[in-house]
């Protein structure tokens, strides 16, 4: 059953217009993104690097729901291949629209899928709940950890992909989403009590 998400709730008891609210969530969180990209740690046995931007994608499913989760990560890839300096900075990845070509372009362009399922799922009510936020936003991750590791694979085989982009990254991912799972249901929480 289709759910409020928590944007159109916030809206709805601030008494703000739905469609003004829903662009600048979308724009926030866009941009939420960029920053998150911007603190990169590079390892040295892979291509791909240590960055916040997966739980903010999986932050703004839950937030906005499907569709303007999606469109919110459609907008970070459109400006970066326009050239603006919204993806991580790096000395060996290509710039602009090349890097959706080079080894992160399969996680890249995973996140606007991965930001629908999870805000299918917070139109489903899994937000409002700690295990069920945990749930949706692992089923995000396995989304962006499998677009990922099919793009690697392209040019280092499966064994070589998984090595280099999806288990030196399990552990610290895994623990993100245990931290990050409580925002949402925790700002229900807060809504209910101001309703009150």
């Amino acid at each position: 059953m289709h759910q409020s998400t928590f944007i159109d709730m916030l809206a709805a008891r601030h008494e703000v217009p739905l469609g003004a609210m829903r662009a600048l969530a979308v724009l926030f969180v866009t941009a939420l993104t960029a920053a998150a990209a911007q603190i990169s740690i590079p390892l040295p046995f892979t291509a791909v690097p240590f960055t916040f931007q997966p739980m903010v994608v999986l932050l703004g499913g839950l937030a906005l729901g499907a569709k303007l989760g999606m469109a919110s990560q459609a907008a970070y890839l459109l400006a970066g291949i326009a050239g603006l300096p919204v993806f991580a900075a790096s000395a060996t990845l290509p710039p602009g629209a090349l890097r959706l070509l080079g080894p992160t372009g399969g996680y890249l362009m995973a996140y606007p899928f991965a930001a629908l399922l999870v805000g299918y799922l917070a139109e489903r009510g899994f937000d409002r709940r700690y295990l069920t936020s945990v749930v949706a936003m692992l089923a995000g991750l396995v989304v962006i950890y499998a677009c990922g590791a099919v793009w690697l694979s392209l040019s280092l085989g499966a064994a070589g992909a998984l090595a280099a982009g999806v288990y030196p990254f399990i552990a610290a991912d895994v623990m993100k989403v245990l931290a990050a799972a409580g925002v949402l249901p925790g700002l229900w929480t807060l809504l209910g009590r101001a309703s009150r």
